[in-house]
């Protein structure tokens, strides 16, 4: 307990799955978390769960205009920002030839402009802050290759992209930021029920090792979130870092 104490920390896509799960774990270790959501009641929900460790806010991430009220919100309440996790997202299960460009530009205003804004706008405050790890949620989608998930694999290949720039960027100017992207294979969240065709029907995720084709818990995610926030990950920066129970490295 405590790893994360002192420090503050912004999630979006608050309001449920993945990102439910890491405000908690990040509050659970001691930071001052922002619960960020479009879904303003969603991330209230979650705020209210965890208690006084935790804000809720309203955030559409692909407007900049709303990134930048929020940093400005955050800095006014807490002084500092430490912390981003770039977690917000959606699905869309169409491969190029089904995907409209309006659908296309749709996944992509939300996780390729949205991480490229939160990243943005979050530099000039966690330097203010003397430095802070930028956490990207990106996905086996970016390093495999789904047909029915063209958009979103595309959206998540940017954030991979993109987050190796953010890090040698900081790193050639001297800012004390750190940039991560998380890799999840299958985990049991509303997004992927959804994707599956199962809306609202989870499925019990047991302790322990788990056996190939099985998905993961949001937990398991939490905990690298958790991992990357902390001091622990000092040498880590520009990393892909893999939770996927093995998935991408099968050769069958």
């Amino acid at each position: 307990m405590g790893r994360l104490e002192g420090k503050v920390a912004l999630v979006t896509g608050g309001g449920s799955g993945l990102g439910a799960a890491d405000c908690e774990a990040l509050a659970a270790e001691g930071a001052k978390v922002i619960v960020t959501d479009v879904n303003l009641a969603a991330a209230q929900a979650v705020a209210e769960r965890i208690g006084g460790g935790a804000t809720a806010m309203a955030l559409d991430v692909a407007s900049e205009e709303q990134w930048i009220a929020t940093y400005a919100a955050i800095e006014e309440r807490f002084g500092a920002l430490h912390v981003l996790v770039n977690n917000a997202g959606v699905v869309l299960n169409a491969d190029v030839e089904d995907t409209s460009l309006e659908k296309f530009r749709w996944v992509n205003a939300i996780m390729t402009d949205g991480v490229f804004l939160g990243m943005k706008h979050a530099i000039p405050l966690m330097n203010k802050s003397g430095g802070g790890s930028i956490i990207n949620m990106s996905s086996v989608g970016a390093l495999l290759g789904y047909p029915i998930y063209f958009a979103y694999s595309a959206a998540k290949g940017a954030v991979r992209s993109m987050t190796k720039s953010v890090a040698v960027m900081a790193q050639v100017k001297g800012y004390k930021i750190r940039c991560n992207s998380i890799h999840p294979g299958a985990i049991e969240t509303p997004m992927v029920q959804q994707a599956e065709g199962r809306p609202g029907q989870a499925n019990e995720i047991p302790d322990g090792v788990l056996p190939h084709g099985s998905a993961g818990h949001p937990k398991d995610v939490a905990a690298m979130v958790v991992f990357l926030a902390s001091d622990e990950s000092r040498y880590i920066t520009g990393a892909e870092l893999v939770i996927d129970n093995g998935l991408t490295i099968r050769p069958f």
